[in-house]
């Protein structure tokens, strides 16, 4: 039996993590602990066998790069790529994309314009070797799955853009990959197709390993089933769809679950501070759960806002502007109660007069943004420190307010709707 490792041992705890990691890359159906030096990029991540993995970041962070060293289209600098636990690549291995079990599935279908429909299906199967009867009759039934068995003897301009990328995806799919990439499929659809070819995806990569570029929360929860965050060419979150978005570890992430992240430090129980000096003042949601710690006073911790909680008042006092304030768009709930009736005290303390409000959280900002959405306007603020918080409002309070790039004003939430957890 081997020794059980020592807590008080760092070496053997080393060692225990770096087996733990070679064991989780070899049980995966893909993995990236790698490095590409030109860009910057130092990725490690895992894809457990038949789940699918979203990959979400910033425009620049490195998402294509994962997709192209799975794919077999970029080398690592340093480090390797494994697929079911086999190396695939690393600075003296490369297996190439065509002998990879991989494909991948884009904006653009990239049908093959001089082929039928199809032809374009039997095509995978055929390179690799299945005799032409076997491939057609697989090509049918990959149509059929997607509803275009009709479209068979179409060729490539003779389908519109939804049919197209169906048919791309009856491609994709009829060389059994062990391995799919999708690289937001449905960017170049209009807005009343996408959601239906979602739908067809999603169920056609049921139970398959995928690994999906997306910058759409629906993409997220209607076909992934967990989700990395990359930032600066590192992954600096993963988790479940559910999980990432409801604890958000970054701004990125945070906009991309609709809410505002604030970054501060612990000072009280229920309290941290932000580095330009405003208190926030919230709950914690995991405090009663006896694995989570970190949260003590001078800490790293962060808070998330969702805009629908955030009163918009102008910068001279909340009182005398009660009869303006921005109500959150949620009319009459709790959200749009959350500035009116605070009392006339100075807000410079990033704490909010407590003697005629429940709210406790006042904290001075700045307008950087408005986007007029029909009768809600989304509008962005900048705290003193330049942390960014958004509040929905009511057009018709935006227009009363004056409210334009530039404009102080004074953001009031309850802290009952202000999240608050220890900084991973």
């Amino acid at each position: 039996m081997a020794e059980r490792p020592l807590a008080g041992r760092p070496a053997d705890a080393g060692a225990a993590s770096a087996a733990a990691a070679a064991a989780a890359a070899a049980a995966a159906a893909a993995a990236l602990d790698c490095r590409v030096a030109d860009r910057d990029v130092e990725l490690s991540l895992t894809v457990p066998a038949g789940r699918r993995v979203a990959i979400v970041g910033p425009n620049g962070a490195g998402k294509s790069t994962a997709l192209a060293l799975l794919a077999g289209h970029l080398r690592p600098d340093s480090g390797e790529v494994h697929l079911h636990g086999r190396p695939v690549s690393s600075p003296g291995l490369h297996v190439p994309a065509h002998r990879r079990r991989v494909v991948s599935l884009e904006q653009r279908p990239g049908l093959f314009p001089h082929l039928s429909a199809l032809d374009n299906v039997a095509y995978g199967p055929r390179a690799r070797g299945v005799r032409r009867r076997p491939a057609l009759d697989r090509a049918r039934a990959e149509l059929e799955a997607v509803g275009c068995a009709d479209l068979a003897d179409r060729r490539p301009h003779e389908l519109s853009g939804g049919q197209a990328q169906r048919v791309a995806l009856a491609r994709a799919l009829a060389v059994d990959p062990e391995l799919v990439l999708l690289d937001e499929p449905l960017a170049a659809l209009d807005v009343e197709i996408a959601p239906g070819i979602r739908r067809l995806i999603a169920d056609r990569l049921t139970g398959r390993t995928v690994v999906m570029v997306t910058h759409d929360p629906l993409d997220l929860w209607a076909m992934a089933d967990d989700v990395v965050v990359i930032s600066g060419g590192r992954a600096v979150q993963s988790g479940t769809v559910e999980g990432v978005l409801s604890r958000p570890g970054s701004d990125f992430a945070a906009r991309l679950a609709g809410v505002s992240l604030l970054e501060g430090t612990v000072v009280d129980d229920d309290e941290l501070r932000t580095p330009g000096g405003d208190a926030v003042t919230g709950y914690r949601p995991d405090a009663e759960t006896a694995e989570v710690s970190g949260w003590v006073t001078g800490a790293r911790a962060i808070a998330t806002v969702d805009p629908r909680a955030v009163a918009v008042h102008a910068a001279q006092g909340p009182a005398q502007q009660a009869g303006d304030a921005a109500g959150s768009a949620a009319g009459a709930g709790p959200a749009a109660n959350a500035g009116s009736g605070a009392d006339a005290g100075s807000a410079a303390d990033g704490v909010a007069p407590r003697s005629l409000s429940s709210a406790r959280n006042a904290w001075p900002a700045r307008v950087v943004g408005l986007a007029p959405a029909g009768a809600l306007t989304r509008v962005t603020t900048e705290l003193r420190d330049g942390q960014r918080v958004d509040a929905e409002v009511t057009s018709r309070s935006a227009a009363q307010l004056a409210l334009a790039p530039g404009v102080d004003v004074t953001l009031v939430v309850k802290a009952a709707q202000v999240a608050l957890y220890p900084r991973a």
